[in-house]
């Protein structure tokens, strides 16, 4: 019981002190010109990587010969 009582008083120690830490936040972010290139970068690859691999699934599945007994593959 200790135990518990000692870690929820922790936490909320923590939770105090969080905005002091906040102030210096920037000091270790190191924020850059590069910075929103690598955002848009890093978005830019989420968002066109799945359409790139429906794209290679499309044609590969399209590309593919029927089976023997002519019917589909479900």
């Amino acid at each position: 019981m200790k135990n518990i009582i000692l870690h929820v008083a922790t936490f909320c120690l923590l939770l105090i002190n969080a905005p002091a830490f906040a102030v210096d936040s920037y000091r270790y972010a190191h924020v850059t010109i590069d910075t929103p290139w690598a955002i848009f970068l890093f978005l830019l690859a989420i968002i066109l990587l799945p359409i790139i691999l429906m794209a290679i699934l499309y044609w590969y599945f399209a590309t593919k010969k029927p089976d023997a007994d002519g019917g589909s593959s479900e």
